[in-house]
């Protein structure tokens, strides 16, 4: 067996489930050198975003070490952002790493036999005026931490403007009723009653007046129409005000402008509509790409134009039977990240590369501990089964425990469910700094 530098760029779900397959494998075993490189030092499951933007999970808790799990598991980690790649020398390049106006460290370039593209997506403001300036936007944990700071003070100013105010209000508005934008909606309503609880009770709940926008008809328009309204139902028995077929075009300071004239209202702005791929992406080294700037891929998940080059996750793009695109969820990084590992095997044991067939397994889209609705089977049935309230919150849960299963092993796992049981205990429900 020919011992080959595998590197992968990109520690989201995919990447890293990916990293740790693979030096647990091949890595330990001393059958080929494993690489991740990550602009970030620690590991975040994005779907949960929201919830350090909102204060109900406290990154410094959950996040994992990047260095540290390389360690555990036969992989080398590599700090550093992504900027080219040099297809005929087979190197990757990575920016210098910059501490103010001074060089940490300078450019590097990373060797390999095999490169797994990995690095996922970034909100796609499509161009909007204001929307850099002027709107959050929630794509790491650097810009997650950052909104749950600014919405701290925004909440503190607001209560000492409320006391003895019936008339005041604070304003956030949310562009984008994707699974993200939804969430956060609900979340932000868990995050004002546990403030209140813990003494900024001036501002009532009912004065916090938070706007779910969106362009299409629907919120959640990647969902089953069914369970679309039975999520509009709930945010709207919260006292979300959900306001669909409305296109924004401009984003000022005082909020945002639609496209019939109106203005609407926000004291915090953020940006939760559309994906893309990172910019430097488009068209790297002659790869083909599409205009969002995802790389092009074949059934067996290597790019189109180079067999010694995979992307997973939503980075790629794979046209379906059913010619649907696989969409960006985690789901679908996840069972990508395995059949890469099982092609490269393949590769090591001589066998041909096999297909890859997205499977639907459902969705499901929590609104705080208010509710959780969505469908579970997918394609696995002729139809999907809707689910909502605590079964549907049980089986929500699971699927972060079965990300923490691929990266941990069921016994690491099993206690790092005990320790989060602990902490609900002995922490602050809602983190207050």
């Amino acid at each position: 067996m020919i011992k080959q530098k595998i590197v992968i760029v990109g520690g989201g779900a995919g990447g890293l489930e990916l990293a740790t397959k693979l030096g647990n494998k091949l890595g330990k075993k001393g059958h080929a050198t494993v690489k991740l490189v990550d602009a970030s030092d620690t590991h975040l499951w994005k779907p949960l975003l929201h919830e350090v933007a909102t204060g109900s999970m406290d990154s410094g808790i959950d996040e994992l070490s990047y260095r540290a799990h390389a360690y555990n598991h036969g992989f080398s980690f590599h700090l550093g952002r992504m900027a080219g790649l040099d297809r005929d020398k087979k190197e990757i390049i990575l920016s210098p790493i910059m501490e103010g106006d001074k060089e940490v460290l300078p450019e590097r370039r990373l060797n390999y036999d095999l490169l797994v593209m990995a690095i996922g997506s970034v909100t796609n403001d499509f161009g909007t005026q204001g929307a850099a300036e002027n709107c959050y936007f929630l794509d790491s944990r650097v810009q997650a931490e950052r909104f749950h700071k600014k919405l701290l003070n925004t909440y503190l100013k607001a209560n000492a403007e409320a006391k003895g105010r019936d008339d005041f209000t604070l304003n956030i508005g949310i562009v984008g009723a994707g699974a993200t934008g939804v969430e956060l909606a609900a979340e932000l309503h868990n995050t004002a009653e546990q403030l209140a609880a813990y003494g900024l009770d001036n501002l009532k709940q009912e004065q916090l007046k938070v706007t779910v926008i969106e362009a299409g008809e629907r919120i959640l328009p990647a969902l089953p129409p069914r369970i679309s309204s039975a999520a509009h139902r709930e945010l709207e028995g919260l006292g979300v005000t959900v306001s669909t077929n409305t296109m924004i075009t401009q984003i000022t300071d005082q909020g945002f402008e639609t496209k019939d004239g109106s203005l609407i209202k926000s004291d915090l702005r953020v940006w939760a509509a559309g994906v893309k791929a990172p910019e430097f992406l488009k068209d790297i080294a002659g790869l083909e790409t599409n205009r969002v700037n995802q790389l092009h891929v074949k059934t067996t998940l290597q790019t189109t134009r180079d067999d010694d080059i995979y992307a997973i996750g939503d980075c790629s793009f794979l046209l379906q039977d059913n010619g649907k695109p696989v969409p960006p969820r985690a789901q679908a990084a996840h069972q990508q990240a395995s059949h890469v590992y099982k092609n490269i095997m393949n590769r090591y044991k001589d066998k041909p590369q096999s297909d890859y067939t997205y499977h639907d397994h459902g969705s499901l889209v929590s609104l705080s501990r208010y509710s959780t609705v969505g469908s579970l089977m997918g394609n696995l049935t002729k139809g999907s089964m809707m689910v909502e309230g605590r079964i549907a919150r049980i089986v929500y849960i699971s699927l972060y425990r079965l990300h923490q299963i691929a990266l941990h092993g069921y016994f690491k796992t099993l206690l790092i469910g005990l320790s989060g049981r602990i902490n609900r205990v002995i922490r602050p429900r809602l983190k207050l700094h």
